[in-house]
């Protein structure tokens, strides 16, 4: 038996009502405030996530899927959905029409990490962008639209985590100074943190092993470097967050894993997913469409982990599955073809139904209705149709009514829709 590649799960039909609510509820809510869904391709030029994501990072050093296609190309699966969407952004001089986009995407990522709980090789993201606006406010909109998503989701317990990284005029004194402190600590840092003081020290910042962190727990802080428009910057968004009622936490190690963050960098966290405990974090990237080839221009977004968002749904919203409206039991030959039709029309006419084909019992077919959790089950049988009329059952209620078979949809739409 060929079975799944390791690190790839299956979807499978019971899961995917609690996907449709988390995607249905993200839709909702972000093209309220101005985003426009993208698309992008899940496959892409190596060089693209090289030079967006940083060559000295773990993702393009080990985790990224990438292969030569035969014409020779390097190409790689995304491991991440920003470098796609300014490439795209770039490519089709979406910066012509409007500088200001707002953009969001949802789908699968791909890294080579190890697997577990909540973390897979094939992962999905939510991810929103904003092209074009330098002000302040949109950080504090994006981080507050973000919040309100894991509000509408019924998610509590959840932390707002920020920091600044400066920008290319600032960072280089921290990152001077943030070398030499490491250079001072080098015997408990790890093997990659170790290789990288001199090169991209920030990284120590970001990494998981418990001898990094604990080497890395009275590194300087790059607040204490940040230039005057830097630090207005991070004020601003900080007084606009606290306005609008967000609690928030300056974690002066908070970096992100990705090269092309400035400035505002934030995360979402949650104690419920142990040593994991990021659910969502973004952040600026003020000079990335500019180093992909485009002009320069303001950005910032954030991406959502999916898996883990749903670790963490409430349980009331882990069983969201509503199953039909109406399963149609049919004991009979001639009511088993009226009963088809009388489900096809239910269906067209935006009444979801169901209906077994089998030839079973009517005790197996009201198992079956209360598996599929239907709302209503639709009883026909020979005598039944011989009078005409068919028996709908509320299986909440148990309530029964007797209703001709002579306009049924309609009937059956008068009663559901009391």
């Amino acid at each position: 038996m060929i079975q799944l590649v390791r690190g790839f799960k299956d979807i499978l039909p019971e899961e995917t009502p609690r996907w449709q609510h988390i995607e249905k509820t993200v839709r909702t809510l972000f093209e309220d405030f101005g985003f426009r869904e993208i698309r992008p391709p899940i496959l892409e030029k190596t060089e693209l996530f090289k030079r967006s994501i940083g060559e000295d990072t773990d993702i393009v050093e080990k985790e990224m899927y990438s292969f030569e296609d035969r014409n020779g190309d390097s190409l790689t699966l995304r491991p991440e959905a920003t470098a796609s969407v300014v490439r795209s952004y770039i490519q089709h001089k979406m910066y012509a029409a409007d500088p200001v986009q707002k953009m969001y995407t949802i789908g699968p990522m791909f890294r080579r990490e190890r697997p577990q709980k909540g973390r897979y090789r094939q992962f999905y993201q939510i991810n929103a962008e904003v092209f074009g606006i330098e002000s302040p406010l949109i950080d504090a909109q994006l981080i507050f639209m973000l919040v309100n998503l894991f509000s509408r989701l019924s998610v509590t317990g959840i932390r707002v985590h920020m920091n600044s990284l400066g920008c290319p005029g600032c960072r280089p004194d921290f990152k001077k100074n943030l070398s030499d402190f490491l250079a001072l600590k080098k015997q408990l840092l790890c093997e990659n943190c170790g290789r990288r003081i001199g090169r991209n020290p920030m990284r120590a910042l970001d990494c998981k092993v418990p001898s990094c962190r604990e080497a890395v727990s009275e590194a300087p802080s790059i607040l204490h470097s940040l230039c005057s428009n830097c630090r207005s910057h991070f004020e601003a968004v900080s007084r606009m967050l606290e306005q609008q009622g967000v609690g928030f936490e300056v974690d002066k190690r908070l970096v992100r894993g990705l090269d092309y963050y400035t400035r505002t960098t934030f995360e979402i966290q949650t104690g419920e997913l142990g040593a994991q405990s990021a659910v969502a974090g973004g952040g600026r990237y003020d000079g990335l469409v500019e180093a992909l080839g485009g002009p320069s221009q303001p950005a910032i977004g954030f991406a959502v982990g999916f898996d883990r968002l749903l670790e963490i749904l409430p349980a009331k919203d882990k069983n969201r599955d509503a199953g039909p409206e109406i399963f149609v039991a049919a004991l009979g030959d001639e009511s088993v073809i009226k009963a088809y039709l009388w489900a096809t029309d239910l269906s067209v006419a935006g009444i979801s139904s169901e209906i077994d084909l089998t030839g079973r019992s009517l005790k197996s077919l009201m198992k079956r209705a209360d598996r599929l959790n239907a709302a209503h089950v639709l009883i026909v049988g020979e005598d039944e149709l011989k009078k005409g009329e068919a028996i709908l059952r509320n299986m909440k209620t148990k309530e029964q009514y007797l209703i001709s078979v002579n306009g049924i949809v309609e009937n059956i739409r008068n009663i559901i829709c009391q």
